[in-house]
């Protein structure tokens, strides 16, 4: 498992833990029922507090992507192609808003934000 966390992020350090996590699980770089770090030796290679890696496994387990065995540690849930999709509905929304949001403040009407868009996903598919 590879994390890697920015001090200079304002994303707090547990929701970077959490997404970077969430995103190795949806990408199969961390399997269904593999166990994760334990949540001390977490804290200790990330060199951060013990409470910030518990609140992380924490989220990831009420969001469903984890779940904690009493005495043993954290496992990936077997993966939810629903909940995945639910969640990328979010992240969209949210990504969207954010977009509106500027081009609102830079007066970039509708027509030029779906030039925009179209241009971004020629050179996507051309990569």
């Amino acid at each position: 498992m590879n994390i890697i966390i920015s001090n200079t992020s304002k994303v707090p350090i547990y929701e970077q833990i959490k997404e970077q996590i969430k995103e190795q699980i949806i990408n199969n770089q961390i399997l269904e029922n593999e166990q994760l770090p334990s949540i001390r030796q977490l804290a200790k290679d990330l060199k951060i507090s013990v409470i910030t890696t518990t609140r992380a496994y924490n989220e990831l387990e009420n969001e469903g992507f984890v779940t904690s065995v009493a005495g043993k540690g954290f496992y990936v849930m077997p993966t939810n192609k629903d909940l995945i999709k639910e969640q990328a509905y979010k992240s969209i929304e949210e990504h969207y808003l954010e977009i509106l949001r500027l081009s609102n403040l830079a007066q970039i009407d509708k027509k030029e934000l779906q030039n925009i868009f179209e241009i971004i996903e020629r050179e996507s598919t051309n990569e």
